[in-house]
């Protein structure tokens, strides 16, 4: 049996150490061993056969049958991992069969020029993904000669891979004993030891990453570390988690306790930003007026039509908007009508966008090369890469348009 270190839980709350735990972990020693004496990792240690035990059965009843889970290729299981950052599991399962179609090996895709990556990767959001995915491919083709590394540092070397991310990629396609931490099992180890501190603190994480490492077996790591994962993302939610059938439910402490639902503590929310944009296609002869957005903007690398803030909420003047098309393009334009207003959300920000037609009047495209500004055939929209909000914009072009020569 186990029971609840009421002082070291109390302590843990004011963040007090405990003395008897190494390298500064705190904490949670509220699953602890009748004798008091254990710290949690140890208890953890104790009980890691039986949490293998049900976890391992738990995940061959109930493991979704998802595409990367075919396979311990390292380059599949790579794009996988990147994909499922920050987006949900039934968006990535199109994106990854369509992308590995279009770049089936780490060759191809280190040969592949960076915007037809990005447009693979249109709709996914978090566009910087795709261009560390296509650095890294290129790194491994050239430092590694097109071999995957097997080392978790070397991994951590590449662009856009981090502990968590380099360690799934080993455990899974090389079956090394390596322990990860993501969203889902921070959730679950918190739970687990009944946690009430911020898993996100350094303290936290050291705790974490400790418990992850008890419960690692030296065989079998990649199964156990996704059925780590799967109950994480299908029983041990967020909101409502599904306590009656989860397998480790008899040594989770917050159940016991009855404070599944205060772990993690909750984040403040953040303050949502009101932000006004304008957008303005410029047509002329068939083509329409295009920019490539730079390193420190929103969607880098991405193109879109010519696109800038406004000062307030209040619609902005036809003068102005003409004149701020000619300070990003270099092109003078007459403003003819208003084509829609699109509202989205970027992170905190509420972003309101109007979206103009506008007329060519007179000018050049002011273009260099890290900035280019150019006219595109409206009929090859389909060619380039666009955020979300830009792609909404090139389908509102007329399809008349489309076919001018």
């Amino acid at each position: 049996m186990y029971y609840i270190n009421r002082q070291s839980v109390a302590n843990q709350e004011k963040g007090i150490l405990d003395p008897s735990v190494s390298d500064g972990i705190v904490g949670s020693q509220s699953w602890a061993m009748e004798s008091g004496r254990s710290t949690t990792i140890e208890a953890i240690r104790d009980r890691r056969h039986h949490l293998r035990r049900r976890l391992r059965a738990w995940y061959r009843r109930n493991r979704r049958e998802l595409p990367w889970r075919m396979t311990r290729d390292p380059y599949s299981v790579w794009i996988s991992e990147i994909m499922l950052q920050q987006t949900q599991v039934a968006t990535v399962r199109g994106y990854y069969e369509s992308f590995l179609a279009a770049f089936p090996t780490v060759a191809d895709l280190a040969a592949a020029d960076e915007q037809a990556v990005l447009r693979q990767w249109e709709g996914l959001g978090y566009y910087r993904r795709a261009r560390q995915i296509h650095a890294a491919a290129r790194q491994i083709t050239g430092q590694y000669a097109g071999t995957f590394p097997r080392d978790v540092s070397e991994w951590m070397a590449l662009p856009g891979i981090g502990r968590y991310t380099a360690g799934a990629i080993v455990s899974i396609a090389y079956d090394q004993p390596v322990p990860i931490v993501e969203a889902n099992t921070t959730r679950m180890f918190a739970r687990l030891i009944g946690f009430r501190g911020d898993p996100s603190t350094t303290t936290g994480q050291r705790l974490l990453w400790s418990i992850a490492e008890a419960l690692l077996p030296r065989r079998g790591a990649g199964q156990f570390n996704q059925a780590l994962m799967e109950c994480g993302s299908l029983v041990c939610t967020p909101t409502a988690p599904q306590c009656d059938v989860c397998p480790i439910r008899s040594d989770c402490m917050a159940w016991a306790d009855g404070i599944v639902d205060l772990i993690p503590p909750q984040k403040k929310r953040p303050k949502i930003i009101p932000v006004h944009e304008v957008a303005v296609l410029v047509v002329r002869r068939g083509r329409v007026l295009l920019r490539r957005c730079g390193d420190e903007e929103r969607w880098s690398g991405l193109w879109d039509f010519p696109r800038f803030a406004c000062a307030g909420m209040e619609a902005m003047p036809d003068d102005d908007i003409s004149s701020a098309v000619l300070d990003q393009t270099g092109v003078s334009v007459q403003i003819q009508t208003v084509l829609t207003t699109i509202r989205h959300a970027v992170t905190r920000y509420r972003i309101k966008l109007d979206c103009y037609m506008a007329s060519y009047v007179s000018g050049q495209p002011h273009s260099h090369r890290t900035l280019p500004v150019k006219w595109v055939p409206c009929r090859n929209l389909a060619e380039y890469p666009f955020s979300s909000t830009g792609r909404q914009l090139a389908s509102l072009i007329d399809p008349l348009h489309r076919h001018q020569r």
